[in-house]
């Protein structure tokens, strides 16, 4: 993806250099494993593990703070850039519907964060908590993303991760998350999964919206960084690598091959309208 020099977010706190003097049982053992399962680009997840959350942190509210790197420094400007580049093309999308797009913040953390869902670990993946309206990251998630689910790498797997974090920001916006989740109350495990499935691949859906309204700042390449990504954080594929079977009933996030066909359906239409995945997953 071409960024370098480009104008960065406004909308980013980046708390790297800040640490807990406290202790955090989130980021292993078995709730660490819970977390990564259902957690890895899980927006939704984030409000529905909040119990859970406040239940087993730890955290001292005391921190310290160190100066970041100039390596540190550099790894944080990229995330900057593509937040600022969907704000820019949700703004023009949200316009074009007689809408009004609200910015989401973005929290850059290592180790640990504590958000209005909750505190969370870096087992937690990137997660949208709409709570707050903010994305939290830790960056050393893209190193696992390859050494861990087996992704290519590159730099616009990060952009298709914060993409669909702003998915769930979408979502928030246009009521979508409310309603899913007002729709699972009563409903069987196996039946709330399958509309929490439909949230997730609607949020990667919007992901692939957003790159179709990028191309000017696209490298050749970059789609299939985002595909390889999409295939790594499958339900299934994370199941098998985990566990060596699929227990498709608690799918939480859709199959590897479910999440690249609504990323390019987003890609190839560019249309919100498209982007029905209730009707289809149920």
């Amino acid at each position: 993806m071409k960024w370098i020099g480009r104008q960065q977010s406004d909308n980013v706190e980046d708390r790297r250099g800040m640490s807990s003097g406290g202790k955090t049982v989130l980021g292993g053992g078995i709730i660490g494993v819970v977390i990564l399962l259902l957690q890895t680009f899980g927006g939704e997840n984030a409000q529905i593990l909040t119990p859970i959350l406040n239940q087993f942190n730890q955290q001292s509210s005391q921190t310290e703070s160190r100066a970041l790197t100039a390596e540190e420094e550099k790894a944080g400007e990229f995330p900057k850039v593509v937040l600022k580049d969907t704000e820019v093309i949700w703004t023009k999308i949200f316009e074009e519907n007689n809408m009004q797009y609200e910015k989401p913040g973005m929290v850059l953390f290592t180790g640990s964060v504590n958000t209005e869902c909750g505190g969370a670990s870096s087992a937690s993946g990137p997660f949208y908590c709409p709570g707050d309206q903010k994305v939290y990251m830790d960056l050393a998630f893209f190193e696992e993303l390859q050494t861990k689910f087996g992704a290519s790498g590159g730099d616009f797997a990060t952009a298709y991760v914060i993409a669909h974090e702003v998915g769930h920001h979408i979502q928030t916006l246009l009521g979508t998350s409310d309603k899913m989740r007002r729709a699972q109350e009563g409903k069987s495990e196996a039946e709330a999964n399958k509309l929490s499935v439909a949230l997730e691949l609607q949020a990667d859906f919007y992901a692939g919206v957003w790159t179709k309204h990028n191309q000017e700042n696209l490298d050749i390449g970059d789609i299939d960084e985002a595909l390889s990504a999409a295939q790594a954080v499958g339900d299934d594929a994370i199941q098998k690598r985990m566990q060596g079977h699929v227990v498709p009933e608690s799918f939480t996030h859709g199959t590897s091959e479910q999440r690249k066909y609504w990323f390019m359906k987003g890609y190839t239409t560019g249309d919100i309208k498209q982007g029905d995945t209730f009707s289809e997953v149920n």
